[in-house]
């Protein structure tokens, strides 16, 4: 287990819905139950699968992102987030070479694997396919040959024997182990993933679903082979950023399943600047901490809890209280749906909420947005001077706003630009999560508008 000898490996698809997350969930049930410390990693922006991964593996999840990251930042996510673990797991997004654009790989599992120097388990599904499935494979070997591709998990057989004939098929073509296979009609199917899903994930109500799935996966995986797959060289990483000083302030931030997506690195950058998080909730009836110089509500899903977040009026009012004194605050998404006026939820039901953005926000049963934003903030945004950060935009509300102005900042995507969000005087809200590691400085300017109120306590 020691030496320089280090394992990691990519879960990647030939597209979407090829049951990618049952395979990377599965090992990493699988492998702990062996009594391996497992590490998990999402490629992309997406904060539900590492939701999942968290939940199995015990360890936080992490997002690698070549878009919203470099990739010294990429490689230094990867090595510090797999310290203390015997086997990584990167679970991918779409199909291998699905990015940012049609043309290059920037953004893809491919680059990914590139860049953090991870082999690659090819996962296929084999309804309906023998021989062809060897053709597959091969495309995908030959498409970008930086991509190493060390082994294949063939899905959806219709049977042991359909396993062997994909099997036959793919290691006389490609030269490359098949090293498992999943039933067609496996009856361990991943509930369907949706917001309202991941507070029972939370709350361990799927624990005995994921460790089923362990147990089935090793039955049908060759879990010491893929061991031995997993097997590269340690990567190696320089910190993507070195405070030149730091800030003693105390910033409270809102944890628990009503708000409980951040970016681990944003949380890690504050802290690796001086600051102190104290954790709170409002959903169990905690106000916000006494002698704490800002504030950060996350994304999470307020909607699904908005019945019990409007019974807490003190803690509403103590959210309020702490704004309107000036407290530094950021609200991303469900923090900022949050301190709206209220919440009107799919089934026509209002909830009032924090008050202290006027409008409110209506849910819809579909997605209303999604995708990356470079941000640049409006004049006057304590975050922002003349530079701008990346995020991510993913939420199924709209905010009907009352005044027309106090615009947060402006949002560029492949639709274009628009101005977004709200802002008043130190609070900075609107639906963009914000990756930290993109831009530095934001994380300064905080901390300096936390130490001037701690300035004029």
């Amino acid at each position: 287990m020691g030496g320089t000898r280090v394992r990691r490996i990519v879960v990647a698809g030939t597209g979407s819905g090829v049951g990618k997350t049952t395979v990377t969930l599965g090992l990493m049930s699988a492998f702990k139950q062996k009594g391996y410390v497992v590490q998990g990693f999402k490629c992309g922006p997406d904060y539900i699968d590492p939701t999942y991964h968290t939940a199995v593996t015990g360890r936080r999840s992490r997002n690698l992102d070549s878009w919203m990251g470099n990739e010294q930042i990429v490689r230094h996510v990867c090595s510090r987030g797999s310290e203390g673990a015997h086997l990584s797991i990167i679970e991918g997004v779409m199909g291998l070479f699905d990015g940012k654009r049609a043309t290059t790989n920037e953004g893809s599992t491919a680059e990914i694997s590139i860049i953090t120097e991870s082999p690659v388990l090819l996962v296929i599904d084999c309804s309906g396919m023998a021989r062809s499935a060897a053709a597959v494979v091969r495309g995908f070997q030959r498409f970008d040959e930086r991509v190493r591709i060390v082994g294949v998990i063939a899905n959806r057989v219709g049977s042991e024997g359909h396993f062997r004939l994909v099997k036959e098929a793919i290691e006389q073509q490609c030269g490359i182990p098949v090293v498992g296979y999943l039933l067609k009609e496996n009856d361990l199917k991943i509930p369907e993933r949706h917001l309202g899903l991941v507070p029972s994930v939370e709350r361990g109500e799927l624990q005995p679903f994921f460790e089923r799935l362990g147990k089935r996966i090793a039955q049908t995986f060759d879990l010491d082979a893929i061991w031995k797959l997993a097997e590269t060289t340690i990567l190696h990483s320089e910190p993507f950023f070195t405070p030149k000083q730091t800030y003693d302030v105390r910033i409270a931030v809102a944890k628990d399943a009503a708000f409980h997506f951040y970016y681990e690195e944003n949380l890690e950058m504050l802290q690796a600047y001086g600051a102190t998080l104290v954790y709170f909730s409002p959903l169990v009836g905690e106000c916000v901490p006494n002698d704490v110089h800002g504030l950060y509500i996350g994304g999470g899903f307020p909607e699904e809890f908005a019945a019990e977040l409007a019974r807490h009026e003190k803690v509403k009012r103590s959210v309020a209280e702490a704004i309107q004194r000036g407290l530094p605050t950021l609200a991303e998404c469900g923090g900022f749906m949050y301190l709206t006026e209220g919440i009107e939820t799919t089934d026509g039901q209002y909830y009032e909420m924090v008050g202290v953005i006027p409008g409110h926000v209506c849910m819809h049963r579909k997605l209303v947005a999604l995708g990356y934003r470079e941000v640049t903030g409006m004049e006057g945004n304590f975050l922002f001077e003349q530079d701008e950060a990346k995020g991510h935009e993913f939420h199924y509300s709209t905010f009907i706003r009352r005044e027309e102005e106090k615009f947060s900042y402006e949002a560029k995507g492949l639709r274009g630009c628009k101005r977004d969000g709200y802002m008043d005087q130190r609070l900075v809200a609107g639906y963009i999560h914000f990756y930290f590691p993109s831009n530095p400085l934001l994380v300064e300017r905080w901390l300096k508008a936390c130490c001037e109120v701690k300035g004029d306590a």
